[in-house]
């Protein structure tokens, strides 16, 4: 066990860069690390990823947001997996950077209300990089571009105030993948990525870069 980390320490955080992780893997993971937040054994800790095909399901989820069948996902390779967040029903594919923050609220940040509006500062500077006009809607989380929904957030926390799951940014997103499900159950909107706002590729490693470089300006590492 490395050196213990306390509220009186400097805040600290580390970034882990995973690549490509099955969902399950990922949840794992995320409990493994929660608790040695909880313990003191780890600082602050983001992991940036991408997850292959899957569906997952938030403790909100209206089933009736998932329009394939079981025999339906299976064709196309989309698993199906209870993510243990909160919010409805949403996908993950490649091309899409996903953010899972383990962090520790206490003492000073222990506002969910809070922690929502900070992630999604964090992905509205980084739509302002690319020269992207992101804000917010009324009652739903996420960041937008006009009417189009181009990254979702979904939070767990934790006994101890300590934070997993996150957020996801589309950036080179097979978007037909979103007719599979009704995107955290909002029919009347769009699904976009940075890729099909920009009319271009874009590297994910750049925009892991600018990820990681926003969430430290906002969180205060």
């Amino acid at each position: 066990m490395g050196e213990q980390v306390t509220a009186s320490s400097v805040r600290a955080l580390e970034v882990r860069r995973l690549g490509l992780v099955p969902y399950g893997d990922a949840l794992e993971l995320q409990a493994e690390l929660v608790q040695q937040r909880r313990s003191g054994e780890i600082p602050d800790t983001l992991l940036l990823l991408q997850h292959p095909h899957v569906i997952t399901k938030g403790s909100g989820t209206h089933l009736e947001n998932i329009l394939l069948t079981e025999s339906e996902r299976e064709e196309r390779g989309i698993e199906l997996f209870e993510a243990g967040r909160g919010g409805d029903v949403t996908y993950h594919g490649p091309g899409q950077l996903i953010g899972y923050p383990i962090l520790d609220l206490k003492p000073d940040r222990c506002d969910l209300h809070s922690y929502l509006r900070d992630l999604e500062e964090v992905l509205i500077r980084v739509l302002a990089e690319y020269g992207l006009v992101g804000g917010r809607r009324e009652g739903m989380t996420g960041a937008w571009v006009e009417d189009r929904k181009l990254a979702a957030i979904g939070i767990r926390v934790s006994s101890g105030w300590i934070t997993s799951h996150g957020f996801a940014l589309n950036v080179s997103t097979d978007l037909r993948y979103f007719g599979s499900i009704i995107p955290c159950g909002i029919q009347q909107y769009g699904v976009a990525s940075l890729e099909s706002e920009l009319g271009r590729s874009i590297s994910m490693t750049e925009v892991e870069n600018r990820a990681e470089a926003e969430f430290r300006a906002v969180f205060g590492y």
